[in-house]
C-alpha cells in the first residue's frame, strides 16, 4: 500500500515507520495539517493515516477539505487520544472512514487499512453472505451453514467467526477480535480463548477438516482447506 501520514507526534510516525515499511509499504508523511492537504493534492494514496489533533489545520478540518475541495475518497484512518461519542461523530462526519484511539496496536491499525482498502476497491463478499470453503454465514440473518448443515452459534460466536470470515484467510490478531467483540472494555481474564474453543466445537468437531486454526501468542485464521496454511 502506498500510505500517507499526517502525524506531528515524532515518536508515533517512528514507530509507524518502523512497523509498516517493514511489512512492505511504501509510506509519505507530513508533520502539519497543510503540509499533507498539499501532499494528498498532489499525489495519489491507497489510505491515509490523519491525526485529529495538528497544528496548523485540524485533522477534521483537513479531511472536510479532502473531501468537499479536492473531492478525494480516499479511505482516511483517523488517530486521536480522544474517545468519547461526540469525538468520534465529528471524525466520521468530517469524512473520516475508520477512527482508532490512541494508544493503539500497529498490528490493529494494519489490519484496519487493509480492511478500508478492500471496502474502497470493491472487495466485498457477494452482499450480506460471508463464504470460505464450504461455510456460509448469512451476517443479516444470523444464518450459518457447514456443508449445507446448520450451526447455532452463541452471539459472541457470530461476532468472532463473521470477523474471522472476513478477513480470510488472514490472520485475525487476538487483540483485533477483543475489540471487536468487547470494543474498549475487555474483560482481564481470557475470555477469549474460551469463545474460540466453544466456536470450534461447533464449527470443526463433527468435521474431518478443521477450519479455524490458532497461532499460539498471535490469533486465529480461518482456513478453507490445508492448501491456504
Amino acid at each position: 500500500m502506498r500510505i500517507l501520514i499526517i502525524e506531528d507526534n515524532h515518536d508515533i510516525l517512528a514507530n509507524l515507520y518502523a512497523f509498516l515499511e517493514a511489512k512492505g509499504h511504501n509510506l509519505d508523511s507530513a508533520s502539519n495539517g497543510y503540509a499533507g492537504l498539499a501532499l494528498a493534492a498532489q499525489h495519489e494514496y491507497d489510505v491515509i493515516v490523519l491525526d485529529v489533533m495538528l497544528p496548523g489545520m485540524t485533522g477534521l478540518e483537513l479531511c472536510q477539505k479532502l473531501r468537499g475541495e479536492l473531492r478525494d475518497a480516499t479511505p482516511v484512518l483517523m488517530l486521536t487520544a480522544r474517545d468519547t461519542l461526540q469525538d468520534k461523530v465529528a471524525g466520521f462526519d468530517s469524512g473520516a472512514d475508520d477512527y482508532l484511539v490512541k494508544p493503539f496496536s500497529l498490528v490493529e491499525l494494519e489490519v484496519r487499512l487493509h480492511a478500508l482498502l478492500r471496502r474502497a476497491r470493491g472487495q466485498t463478499v457477494g452482499g450480506s453472505v460471508l463464504s470460505v470453503g464450504d461455510l456460509r454465514f448469512d451476517t443479516e440473518n444470523f444464518e450459518v451453514k457447514r456443508g449445507g448443515t446448520p450451526l447455532t452459534l452463541t452471539k459472541t460466536g457470530y461476532t468472532i467467526l463473521k470477523c474471522l470470515m472476513t478477513q480470510a484467510p488472514k490472520l485475525v490478531p487476538r487483540e483485533l477480535l477483543e475489540q471487536e467483540v468487547w470494543g474498549e472494555d475487555r474483560p482481564d481474564s481470557d475470555a477469549l480463548r474460551t469463545h474460540i474453543h466453544a466456536l470450534r466445537q461447533v464449527l470443526d468437531k463433527p468435521y474431518d477438516f478443521a477450519m479455524l486454526r490458532t497461532v499460539p501468542g498471535i490469533g486465529y485464521k480461518l482456513l478453507a482447506s490445508d492448501a491456504t496454511v
